[in-house]
């Protein structure tokens, strides 16, 4: 068991830094030897922040359960399910009202899949984008989030609600890099999109913070990070444009429309109360306002 300590402990840090840099540079080395993307790999990868804080979590004496491996509070949980709905909304009005960007009715949202006209249709695709946002795509997701909204978070809460989120964020975006730059997200920018993918984390990380506060677990942000995934596609199908710079870096939920409409959710959370952050997020204590 670790004795208390008040402050981020570099050591820890450290650790936990080294690990997924090992994992980056293992992603590009495996990638490289077996010539296939390293997008093609990024489920596996996506792991690797969970093996980060696992690593440190188990060699340091750290129990899983006040880093955030709990159930927590169920009706933030549920909550959870749901918050990205609105945000990709938002998202979606901000991108199709951009000079340039068009709406596409026409498009199909799921293809493959044989959709109902009408309000029927849009309900059971929103039905969809959950089952699959709060099962398989919240179990890949939560290979990230125990590492970010679970051990690094824990870490990291001494520093309070704002500074934890940017530095959360920060990491967050520049350990996408190694799948940046082979094209994911945006192809057209590899080198520029490591930017604006952290400059999008930074803008996401408070509404995730908020959640695993308020839910007093990891796996709210995993039901986040899941759902988004799985409704983020609806700006890339409904906002038409043939200008790469528009579609990739601006009408994008990991574009300048995405980092707008979660600012707007940071601003929201600060105007409301932001809570107060501390190692103690998880045990069930009740949460107060910074």
């Amino acid at each position: 068991m670790t004795r208390p300590n008040p402050n981020p402990n570099p050591n820890r840090l450290t650790l936990f830094v080294g690990v997924l840099a090992a994992a980056a540079v293992g992603l590009t080395l495996v990638s490289r030897a077996i010539e296939i993307s390293p997008i093609a790999l990024a489920p596996i990868y996506m792991f690797s922040p969970m093996l980060a804080g696992l690593v440190v979590c188990l060699t340091r004496g750290i129990p899983l359960s006040d880093v955030g491996l709990r159930v927590g509070r169920a009706r933030w949980l549920a909550a959870s399910t749901v918050v990205a709905l609105p945000l990709v909304g938002v998202t979606l009005l901000l991108a199709v009202a951009v000079p340039g960007v068009g709406f596409d009715p026409m498009v199909d949202p799921l293809p493959g899949v044989a959709l109902p006209a009408g309000l029927p249709g849009v309900a059971v695709t929103f039905g969809l984008v959950l089952a699959l946002g709060t099962t398989v795509n919240a179990l890949f997701a939560f290979g990230e989030e125990f590492g970010w909204r679970g051990y690094l978070l824990w870490e990291l809460a001494p520093l309070g609600f704002w500074k934890a989120s940017v530095g959360i964020g920060a990491l967050w975006g520049i350990w996408h890099a190694p799948v940046i730059v082979a094209g994911y997200n945006y192809p057209s920018f590899p080198t520029v999109g490591v930017v604006a993918m952290t400059v999008a984390c930074v803008s996401f990380s408070p509404v995730y913070t908020y959640v695993v506060v308020r839910a007093e677990s990891a796996i709210a942000a995993a039901l986040v990070h899941g759902v988004f995934n799985g409704a983020a596609g609806f700006v890339v199908a409904y906002a038409a444009t043939d200008d790469a710079v528009l579609g990739e870096l601006v009408a994008s939920p990991v574009g300048l429309a995405g980092v707008v409409a979660f600012g707007l959710a940071a601003v929201a959370i600060a105007l409301s109360g932001t809570p107060t952050l501390s190692r103690s997020f998880s045990s069930g204590e009740p949460v107060g306002r910074g």
